[in-house]
């Protein structure tokens, strides 16, 4: 499971950068908004905090200790990826290490985080997300489910 899961990190990692990359250049000469459907524009955010702008100290310092902390946390998990069994808990972990990378990435490149992804409905926008924050959540929700669903056998066997 280390190669799957480390594959789909090193996936996630260059898409997100890509999509980073490319929506910068599109919504940032001339700066606009540019709206997809009835509930979704793209934006170009920069979240200097963690998820949905938290922890936003505003120091010089920040985005440096986020990034080391972001990558501990992708160390950690590579750790764990090496003793899974499961495909779908391998390819989950593997999300969150390349989303956990892919914000890391921005922090020491940009000194935020750049997020595009806006959806609304009823007047309500939801935080500005990308690729990575995706990534992670879709990973954490797959882990959820994971543990929710398989059987005691599986988790004394892993």
């Amino acid at each position: 499971m280390l190669v799957i899961g480390l594959a789909l990190a090193a996936i996630t990692l260059v898409v997100d950068q890509a999509v980073k990359v490319l929506l910068i250049a599109l919504l940032t000469d001339p700066d606009r908004v540019i709206a997809v459907t009835g509930f979704l524009n793209l934006v170009y955010v920069k979240n200097f905090g963690v998820s949905f702008g938290l922890f936003n100290a505003g120091s010089s310092a920040g985005p440096w200790i986020l990034s080391i902390l972001s990558v501990a946390v992708a160390a950690g998990l590579v750790l764990w990826l090496r003793r899974v069994e499961s495909k779908w808990l391998g390819a989950a972990i593997g999300l969150i290490i390349g989303g956990a990378l892919g914000n890391a990435v921005d922090r020491v490149r940009l000194g935020s985080v750049a997020d595009f992804f806006d959806f609304y409905a009823f007047g309500f926008h939801w935080f500005a997300f990308n690729v990575a924050d995706a990534a992670i959540v879709g990973g954490v929700a797959f882990i959820v489910l994971d543990g929710l669903f398989s059987g005691p056998e599986k988790s004394q066997n892993e």
